[in-house]
């Protein structure tokens, strides 16, 4: 039999028996619950966490680029933060004005060594101009203040006619016009003045100043003159314009065939058609600053001086 002393022993290791087996249930339960607390709620409809920051950065790119509008421009423009663009440039893709149709002639930019708004230097020199003839072949002047070119600037002709205001260095100015070539040894930048022009500067017995020249593009009330050389038939022409207010840089004659032909200069002064193409038919000149001119009604009579009503624009 079981003493009293036994029997308390026993009973004591069942009560801790039933404490330890209670506070293990109880603590399991807390375990269970802080993890079903912890677990996420699977029916609350919760968005993506932080823990897909890949696949949020790809929805984003793709979003950017879905939105991307291209503008008139040429550019791309997305919503959100700008990204850069490669080799897209807004002038490109709109003409800008220089690209735009014009109504005159590009002539200018090739017209000749003397270009407008430019000041050359050099020196005067003395000739006498007898009639005021030269090389330019316009005939007898009335008016004297006309100049000799020298032979690199009057290129081939393309200064004849030009209006050249000229001053020394005392301050005196004269303007001219340019009706002859001045040959070798003449220089680059030289002007051979008529006596009359050069006594405007100073005593023409001084025979050689220096000076500045710039082309004038002067004020008049004349219009220009057509001339056809002696000898010019339907066959074989050369065509000549007088009394122009800017350099001429082209003459172009309407054939039946070819429409306008432009025709080569001469040293001279004219304008040739070897083969007679467009002799007799309507003639179109171009000044430097690129202004065309067509002139109609013009016969074909050799050595006939025959004017029209038109002028180039002052500038």
């Amino acid at each position: 039999m079981k003493t009293a002393r036994q029997a308390a022993r026993q009973r004591r290791r069942g009560h801790r028996l039933m404490l330890g087996t209670t506070v293990a249930l109880a603590t399991a339960g807390v375990l269970a619950y802080l993890v079903m607390a912890l677990l996420p709620d699977r029916e609350a409809g919760a968005g993506p966490t932080a823990a897909a920051p890949v696949a949020s950065a790809q929805v984003r790119a793709t979003t950017a680029t879905a939105t991307s509008t291209p503008t008139p421009t040429g550019t791309a423009t997305a919503t959100g933060s700008p990204t850069p663009t490669v080799g897209v440039t807004t002038a490109a893709a709109q003409p800008s004005a220089t690209q735009a149709p014009r109504t005159t002639s590009n002539a200018a930019s090739s017209a000749a060594r003397i270009q407008p708004r430019t000041t050359y230097q050099g020196v005067a020199t003395v000739y006498e101009a007898g009639n005021g003839d030269g090389a330019c072949l316009f005939g007898p002047s009335d008016d004297l203040m006309i100049a000799a070119m020298n032979t690199t600037d009057y290129e081939s002709s393309k200064a004849c006619g030009a209006y050249v205001l000229v001053r020394a260095a005392n301050g005196a100015s004269v303007t001219v016009r340019i009706t002859n070539e001045c040959p070798l040894p003449c220089a680059p930048g030289q002007l051979d003045l008529s006596e009359q022009a050069f006594a405007e500067l100073a005593d023409p017995k001084l025979g050689r100043i220096s000076i500045t020249w710039s082309l004038l593009s002067p004020s008049t009330s004349d219009t220009i003159s057509i001339r056809y050389k002696t000898g010019s038939s339907p066959y074989w022409c050369g065509i000549q314009a007088i009394g122009h207010r800017n350099p001429v840089a082209r003459l172009e004659v309407c054939t039946t065939t070819n429409g306008w032909r432009q025709l080569p200069r001469t040293d001279y002064n004219y304008f040739l058609s070897a083969d007679g193409s467009g002799c007799g038919d309507a003639i179109r000149i171009t000044d430097i600053y690129g202004e065309r001119l067509t002139v109609n009604g013009i016969a074909l009579r050799p050595d006939v001086v025959q004017p029209t009503r038109v002028q180039f624009a002052q500038h």
